[in-house]
Order: C-alpha cells, then sequence, then structure tokens
C-alpha cells in the first residue's frame, strides 16, 4: 500500500533525526539559529497583525505534525489562550513527550489524511516544514484537503517551509509557490522568502546581529518560504 508505505518512511525519517541527533543542528543556543527563528516569528506576526489577527484571544489554531509542541506553545505569546490550542502527529512517542511538556495543550496521535475534527473547526492551522516531508503527492493532497476542510472560510494556514530539496537530505521535498497553489488553489499566498542558509547562518557566531540581515539580501541565499495561505472566504 503506498500510502502506508509513505507513512513508514516518514516514521523512519524522524526517528532517523532524533537517533542521529539532528535536532542539535538546529538548537537556540546557536546564534543563527534564533536569528532565524526570530526573523520567521517577526514575518508571521506582522501578517497576523495585518489581518487584525493580533492578539490571537479566542481564535482556535490546529498543528499537523507538532513534534515536540513547541511551535504551537509559543502562539501562547501571541496572546492565544491554551485550550484553543490543538495538535496532531503521527508518532505515539513524540505526543506523549510533547504532552508531558504542554499538558494544556489538546495534543493526538492522528494521521492527517483523517483528522478527527468537525468541517470549519479552526481559526488558523499551522503548517511548518509539514508538507515538505511528504513525498507521495497522493498523500500530501490527503493532508492539504484535511486541512481545507476543517479549516474556517476566511481562516488561514501559517506556513513555513523549505522552497529548496536539500542535497543532504533525501527525504526533504522543496515546496515552491506553484506546489503551494496546487495543494491549496482556493487560498490567497501571503509569503515571503525567509531564512539564511543554516549551514551559513550557524557559522556566523558574534558576528550573526551585522552580517545574518546582510548575507539575507541575496534572495537565493533564503532557503524558505513564511507567511499565510488564506482560505476564500465563500
Amino acid at each position: 500500500m503506498i500510502l502506508s508505505d509513505e507513512i513508514d518512511r516518514i516514521a523512519r525519517a524522524y526517528r532517523g533525526y532524533e537517533e542521529d541527533h539532528a535536532g542539535r543542528r538546529w538548537s537556540l543556543a546557536n546564534r543563527g539559529n534564533r536569528a532565524a527563528l526570530e526573523e520567521r516569528q517577526g514575518a508571521i506576526r506582522s501578517m497576523l497583525a495585518a489581518k487584525g489577527w493580533l492578539p490571537l484571544g479566542s481564535r482556535s489554531v490546529l498543528e499537523v505534525g507538532t513534534g515536540s509542541g513547541a511551535e504551537l506553545a509559543r502562539l501562547l505569546e501571541l496572546g492565544a489562550e491554551p485550550r484553543r490550542l490543538a495538535g496532531v502527529d503521527l508518532l505515539a512517542d513524540r505526543v506523549a513527550a510533547a504532552k508531558a511538556a504542554y499538558p494544556e495543550l489538546d495534543l493526538r496521535v492522528a494521521n492527517a489524511e483523517r483528522l478527527d475534527f468537525a468541517d470549519g473547526r479552526f481559526d488558523l492551522v499551522l503548517a511548518l516544514t509539514l508538507f515538505s516531508s511528504i513525498k507521495d503527492q497522493s498523500m500530501a493532497h490527503n493532508v492539504a484537503a484535511e486541512i481545507d476542510r476543517v479549516l474556517k472560510p476566511g481562516g488561514a494556514v501559517i506556513w513555513y517551509d523549505f522552497r529548496y530539496d536539500n542535497p543532504r537530505n533525501p527525504n526533504v521535498t522543496g515546496m515552491t509557490e506553484a506546489k503551494i497553489r496546487a495543494l491549496f488553489p482556493r487560498f490567497t499566498r501571503m509569503l515571503r522568502k525567509v531564512t539564511l542558509l543554516p549551514p551559513m547562518s550557524r557559522r556566523l557566531g558574534p558576528f550573526t546581529p551585522a552580517l545574518y540581515p546582510a548575507l539575507s539580501l541575496a534572495p537565493p541565499l533564503r532557503t524558505h518560504l513564511a507567511g499565510l495561505l488564506v482560505k476564500d472566504a465563500t
């Protein structure tokens, strides 16, 4: 079964990252990683503010592929109410760890092709480095359709993902604007190129405050797209 094989591949890839301590490369102890996070959060925050959606308040949010739950919990800094935040992930051990860290959030084990939420349940859906991890296009379209289904008309996907393939990681597929449009044809895209090439930014050390923004002026060195995909209100 193709989709079962794809689910197994994704699970193996994420367990492999953990075994190889790949997460350490993204540690916020590194100044370049902190700069990338601040840039991405700033871009998303400004777009949410422009829509009049800050503070988040009682807006309901779902994160698909929630992992550690840390990204979902960061929405508390934008005024979200904990009881309005939900997340799903394929891996039971990741969900268990996330529940232990953030017991106030609604975190569940689920295949995002079949979300156990009502139509139009959420104001916002987080999709952070989600679709670049799905190589099977049938599965990607199924997940996108479920996100569309549970998102309210006029709501938005908060998007952050690679725009290039990663030559060092065959489990990552770049998500161009054309691919995003194919997955979410009824959505208006508000996206920015962000994130200085990570292997470069991680080496900037104490020069990060000056060199990160300067090097980011070269669009080819920005490896991700961040922003909002706003669903048609009709």
